[in-house]
């Protein structure tokens, strides 16, 4: 039997994602650390069981925890016309952030509030 995995939409994209994954996703407005709830999950599966949504499954949703953002690799769009000395040479790079995927929630589940972690104090020596 296999993991339980669901498929879920971000940024207009879909991915399939299970618990323990890292996955990068279009930039998502959340800080380094914090939890994302992302609640358009169109698809779960646990082995032989199945629950497919029309689009999306009402109830259900997948924790991850926001991991930092960083760039992607770089596009260059480059334009051009013959004749006419017209040549323009941009480049891009998309902003992706990174996700641990904690838990993926079926409907009906309660999701146990787990208490915010704190920092580790730094430890300063004295003398």
């Amino acid at each position: 039997m296999k993991g339980t995995y669901a498929i879920i939409e971000t940024g207009g994209k879909q991915y399939k994602v299970a618990a323990g994954q890292k996955m990068d996703v279009d930039r998502l407005a959340a800080a380094e650390g914090q939890d994302v709830e992302l609640s358009r999950v169109l698809f779960i599966a646990n082995g032989e069981d199945t629950i497919v949504g029309s689009p999306t499954i009402d109830g259900a949703k997948v924790i991850a925890t926001c991991l930092g953002e960083k760039k992607g690799a770089k596009i260059i769009v480059f334009k051009y016309k013959s004749k006419v000395r017209y040549r323009v040479k941009t480049g891009h790079r998309q902003l992706h952030t990174t996700l641990e995927i904690k838990k993926i929630v079926k409907p009906g589940e309660e999701v146990a509030e787990a208490a915010p972690r704190k920092k580790k104090a730094a430890v300063r020596g004295e003398g």
